[in-house]
């Protein structure tokens, strides 16, 4: 999916929380969003998302105006925080949930759900404890499950990394890797995690104070330029 940003402004009364005049990410293109608390990666991802109403300009995608647009979502995936979750269903009861929503069959969802099951874990899978008792980085497993088993052509992370350990890092890094190079989801991923948005993403857009200050193509010395930005903040 292509994604057009045109003077898009986003205020709560004097504070301007975005101000983007011009972005575009062409389809297939891996996104890493970075930059400090505040600087405006959740605002941002939630105005793709429809989820807030745009205070000036405007999101397209694939041409077509976001704002009250729902064919979009269809073939969107996303997991913000978990407040996208339902905690008094179990995992397997929410990820049922979201593949009758996106009308998957029982046999592909379960297909499907077969390739994530090593990052998902025992402690996930196969469990009867609810959502809510979770702890936050199992939370977090099944939210990005979730986004990814419909298998999207848009796919929207916040801060996906947080919260879990070190081996669920490693395999959420190389699944998404895996789904980059294979070109036909775009992807933006807003993390705190320079190491991992480096590796994982083709370019890098950093936010600051709701302005996009830089737009950098990933290549070896991105990361060093920007521990270098943030270093001299």
């Amino acid at each position: 999916m292509q994604i057009e940003i045109d003077r898009l402004v986003k205020r709560y009364a004097q504070h301007t929380a975005l101000d983007i005049p011009r972005l575009e990410i062409q389809p297939g293109e891996s996104v890493g969003l970075v930059g400090n608390n505040g600087a405006g990666k959740t605002t941002f991802l939630r105005l793709l998302l429809d989820l807030i109403e745009a205070s000036a300009g405007e999101v397209r995608i694939d041409g077509r105006r976001v704002r009250g647009a729902t064919a979009f979502k269809r073939r969107t995936g996303s997991y913000l925080d978990a407040g996208f979750l339902i905690d008094y269903l179990t995992p397997e009861e929410f990820l049922h949930f979201i593949g009758r929503t996106y009308r998957l069959e029982t046999g592909q969802l379960e297909r499907r759900l077969e390739r994530y099951a090593p990052f998902l874990g025992d402690e996930v899978l196969g469990g009867s404890r609810y959502i809510g008792d979770l702890s936050q980085g199992n939370m977090k497993k099944v939210g990005i499950a979730a986004a990814l088993v419909v298998e999207p052509l848009l796919l929207l992370l916040d801060e996906p990394f947080a919260h879990l350990d070190p081996t669920a890092q490693i395999r959420l890094k190389e699944m998404l890797r895996t789904l980059g190079a294979e070109g036909q989801t775009t992807m933006i991923i807003s993390s705190h995690d320079l190491n991992h948005v480096t590796e994982i993403c083709d370019r890098i857009v950093l936010l600051e104070r709701g302005s996009a200050v830089r737009d950098l193509q990933t290549s070896p010395a991105t990361l060093a330029e920007l521990e270098e930005y943030f270093t001299a903040q």
